[in-house]
């Protein structure tokens, strides 16, 4: 298996044909930290050694074996070791389209499905988690999809509830939205913050509120998280990370890697090779 190794760290970013709409993650981490960032999609997390500290809007939470950490979309967050010797952990990130199809399917959710917990102690459902990882990794399409759909159904019946209704936009939160737009429109080269507040007739430290009130993070934060998602697509299109780094506005593949590192999990070199790989066996399994 393609598990790039630090010392006594490894992890493994992949994604399994059997089971579209899933990324999954195993690792074992001690000095790696997660620089905040959000998810298009919903993070599971299910330590099974050591201790994880994330890092959420509200506070930090620490994750143990038996716990699952559920993060949906787009909410903001970080993680690092939350003692000396690491921890380790499988992570399931499926798609928004996959959990709503499980909500519709398997519990009385009607409208946009999230969870109401970060974290929830189940050792069972944990065990779950790591099953699906097993079955993934032993080329079982039928096991792991079962499995999969087990616990995400289950999560949602325990834990789930719709998405409170948007409330009107305030004019904050319209300037937040443009922001967001033009830096999406100019990655490659965005505007200072002095530039793009002059350009919405607002202030800087306006601007930087409005923006960390709407989306969780300051404008350079995000700007560096939403240039990691793309950097994702160009990789897995076979872009070479070399030129996905100058397309997305990093300097070179060294402040690529460094970013993205600590955002996915795993250098983006690591990362293209899983997406690109053709099993022919099964891979082995970690510990």
């Amino acid at each position: 298996m393609d598990t790039p190794r630090t010392g006594d760290e490894w992890a493994r970013h992949w994604q399994y044909p059997g089971l579209p709409g899933l990324d999954l993650l195993r690792a074992r981490y001690v000095r790696h930290s997660f620089a905040r960032h959000s998810h298009e999609g919903f993070v599971l997390g299910a330590v099974r050694r050591g201790v994880e500290d994330v890092v959420m809007p509200d506070g930090t939470i620490q994750a143990h074996p038996g716990t699952i950490v559920l993060i949906n979309p787009e909410v903001p967050h970080a993680a690092h070791a939350g003692i000396p010797e690491g921890w380790s952990y499988a992570t399931l990130y499926p798609s928004r389209e996959l959990v709503a199809g499980i909500a519709r399917e398997e519990t009385a959710l009607r409208g946009t499905p999230s969870f109401s917990e970060t974290i929830v102690a189940d050792e069972s459902t944990a065990r779950l988690v790591r099953a699906v990882h097993r079955a993934a990794e032993e080329g079982n399409a039928l096991a792991a999809d079962s499995v999969l759909r087990v616990v995400l159904a289950r999560m949602l019946r325990r834990h789930g509830q719709v998405r409170p209704a948007r409330q009107p936009v305030a004019a904050g939160a319209r300037v937040a939205a443009r922001a967001r737009e033009i830096l999406l429109e100019r990655m490659a080269a965005p505007p200072s913050l002095e530039q793009l507040a002059r350009e919405l007739d607002t202030g800087p430290f306006a601007l930087m509120r409005a923006f960390k009130a709407a989306y969780g993070m300051p404008p350079h934060t995000w700007l560096t998280d939403a240039r990691v998602r793309e950097a994702r697509r160009l990789l897995e299109a076979g872009t070479a990370p070399a030129q996905a780094a100058v397309t997305v506005g990093f300097t070179d593949q060294p402040h690529l890697t460094r970013h993205f590192a600590r955002i996915v999990g795993v250098p983006p070199g690591a990362y293209q090779r899983e997406r690109a790989r053709t099993y022919k066996t099964p891979p082995s399994r970690r510990p």
